[in-house]
Order: structure tokens, then C-alpha cells, then sequence
């Protein structure tokens, strides 16, 4: 019977560390995807507009 409580335990530490492991690779994955976009963001932000479009609205139109 300890045997078997010993063995119950070990593997629940076993995956407890596993589970902690694949949750800090999610949390950099996503990290990195949020890097990414905010990269993308940043440069779609500063690039000027199309010709023929500007920032100002013609109201007259």
C-alpha cells in the first residue's frame, strides 16, 4: 500500500512539473506572437498613405 501512495505521488509531481514546463512554453509562444504583431503594428502605423489617399476629409465630395 506505500509503495503504491509513493508511486501515486512521485507521478503526480512527474506531471506537475510537465504541466509547468508546457505552460511556460505557451506563455513565451504567445509572447512571441504578440512581438511579432506589434512589429507589424508599428511599421503599418508609420507608413504613409496610398497615393490618392490623404489624411484630411474632402467634405465637399
Amino acid at each position: 500500500m506505500e509503495t503504491d501512495l509513493a508511486s501515486q505521488i512521485t507521478s503526480l509531481q512527474n506531471n506537475r512539473g510537465q504541466f509547468s514546463a508546457q505552460i511556460a512554453v505557451v506563455k513565451k509562444n504567445h509572447e512571441m506572437d504578440m512581438a511579432a504583431i506589434q512589429m507589424v503594428d508599428d511599421v503599418a502605423r508609420s507608413a504613409p498613405p496610398p497615393a490618392g489617399q490623404g489624411t484630411k476629409v474632402d467634405k465637399t465630395a
